[in-house]
């Protein structure tokens, strides 16, 4: 999944949940249930998200919505092999972006 992200060192939950097409609500549920998620919060008690976050956040993403894990299922897999579906999440980014680029050579040629 690509995320459009403007680059900059905090998220508002809005742009977040905007950004993944969730609602703020189900950003605030996977932060409960994942500890891999920890915003920073303002004076105001409002959640700032790092880019961390966000890498977090695509992680969880693709287990849950892509991959079709359970929540329980998602965790589990974070709790065992958190270094292989890191590597294999940044592989995979990488290889679709390679994708999108060979697509757009493709189709101007």
């Amino acid at each position: 999944m690509h995320v459009n992200l403007p680059d900059k060192r905090y998220y508002k939950i809005g742009e977040v949940a905007k950004a993944f097409n969730l609602n703020t609500s189900h950003i605030r549920f996977w932060e409960k249930e994942f500890d891999i998620i920890k915003p920073k919060k303002n004076a105001k008690g409002n959640r700032l998200f790092t880019k961390e976050d966000i890498n977090n956040f695509k992680l969880i993403y693709n287990l849950v919505k892509e991959r079709g894990f359970t929540l329980e299922g998602a965790k589990n897999k974070l709790k065992k092999n958190p270094d292989d579906i890191f590597n294999n999440h940044e592989i995979i980014t990488r290889l679709e972006g390679v994708k999108a680029e060979l697509l757009k050579i493709k189709n101007s040629l």
